[in-house]
């Protein structure tokens, strides 16, 4: 059997305003020929299908056209679960509907049989047992205890999601031994380890870094774990059965230079066989750019040489003031199919003056860096500003819980 390990496909993403829906349509048409070139029987969604908990109406529409237009595949089973980006009840919605065409939806945490997928062939013969966990909202796996400080609460986060896969697990075991047929599970969460990169989206699952877990949270039964959350493609541990397969797309310009993949995981009647990447072309390319002006310029000349379109992204290291960088870049740029979106210019001016030029624009900075030069400007340092973002983090996480 072959499954296709996807996740974070983050529909609906914006960067820098720039509209990426005929990026994200390109991907979903060329993920539809990959599952019929690689002879796909299963596809895994891991979580973070959309981008936001409101997606617009036409970001909708490609994710229920792409559903509608793999019945006409050799897909047999898709497997969708939520992950922190999602709206589960949005998720959830059409999942009647969506399992009579073998579409599995587990939208949020839900009893242990709900989240235990038994899927069977044409011929009504179990073939594969799922353990579909989304994202576990911290309200699903624990309670709030008196006086806990925050290593109590790290702990009890840790431990409400181990026990929620050993609880899932117990029951599928015993399906998967019965019809001697591989069992797999999915998760949307932060392993320790795991790499992330600089402007790749990820939000925080938990305040701070609570909610990481490590390798053996998951019990031995499980044959594979597809992972999402992470932008990056990695095993974790070194292990081949539990891996990130990352994003289909760069979400931002720390993704720009990585190697997008989707993961084909074949089974040999109950034995995994082998996990293979397969490399996904980029819809849209990005650029980042560093250097002076000379380094810029010949950066420029070269990806104009390649006649495509490149959003750019470039920061300026020269030690020469150069006030008039922005013009003398869109000059260079006049002709081409390179769009300069985001500069930064900062490096002598800040370090001789100790001000600053070209800021980024508020729409360019995350929340957390708003937060955080908030906080400079107000000269908080300390344990006062530890408790602050704390205190800050706890609201934000609140906020996108449903």
């Amino acid at each position: 059997m072959r499954i296709l390990h996807t996740s974070d496909w983050h529909l609906g993403r914006r960067l820098l305003g720039k509209n990426r829906h005929a990026e994200f349509s390109a991907w979903l048409d060329w993920l539809l020929v990959c599952i019929q070139e690689q002879h796909v029987d299963a596809l895994i969604v891991a979580g973070d299908i959309f981008d936001t908990t409101t997606p617009s109406a036409s970001t909708q529409a490609l994710y229920y056209d792409f559903l509608y237009r793999l019945q006409n595949t050799c897909c047999r089973h898709c497997i969708i679960v939520g992950g922190n980006h999602d709206s589960a009840t949005l998720l959830n919605a059409p999942r009647l509907l969506l399992k009579h065409m073998n579409i599995h939806v587990v939208g949020q945490a839900t009893a242990p049989e709900e989240e235990i997928l038994v899927l069977k062939n044409a011929d009504q013969n179990v073939e594969l047992v799922v353990c579909a966990v989304p994202y576990l909202h911290e309200r699903d796996i624990r309670q709030v205890e008196a006086f806990e400080n925050i290593a109590d609460k790290d702990q009890n986060i840790v431990k409400g999601i181990q026990t929620h896969y050993q609880t899932v697990a117990e029951q599928a075991q015993l399906i998967a031994q019965q019809h001697q047929v591989p069992l797999m599970a999915t998760g949307h969460l932060f392993m320790v380890g795991g790499k992330t990169t600089d402007d790749d989206g990820v939000r925080e699952l938990y305040v701070g870094n609570e909610g990481a877990v490590r390798a053996d949270i998951f019990p031995a039964c499980f044959d594979y774990v597809a992972l999402g959350h992470i932008h990056v493609p990695q095993k974790i541990n070194g292990l081949d059965h539990i891996r990130y397969c990352g994003s289909p797309i760069a979400m931002g310009f720390g993704e720009a230079a990585q190697q997008k993949e989707v993961l084909i995981v074949e089974f040999v009647g109950a034995t995994l066989s082998t996990v293979t990447p397969i490399a996904i072309p980029k819809f849209q390319c990005l650029a980042r750019l560093q250097g002076d002006m000379t380094e810029l310029l010949e950066g420029i000349e070269q990806l104009k040489q390649d006649n495509c379109s490149v959003w750019l992204e470039a920061r300026y290291t020269g030690q020469a003031v150069a006030s008039n960088l922005k013009h003398s870049l869109q000059q260079a740029l006049q002709g081409s199919q390179v769009e300069l979106l985001k500069l930064y210019n900062q490096r002598l001016i800040h370090q001789v003056f100790n001000v600053e030029v070209e800021q980024p624009a508020l729409e360019d900075l995350r929340h957390e860096e708003v937060f955080e030069r908030c906080l400079d400007s107000h000269e908080i340092q300390g344990e006062a500003r530890q408790t602050l973002k704390q205190t800050y983090q706890e609201a934000i996480h609140h906020l996108t819980l449903e």
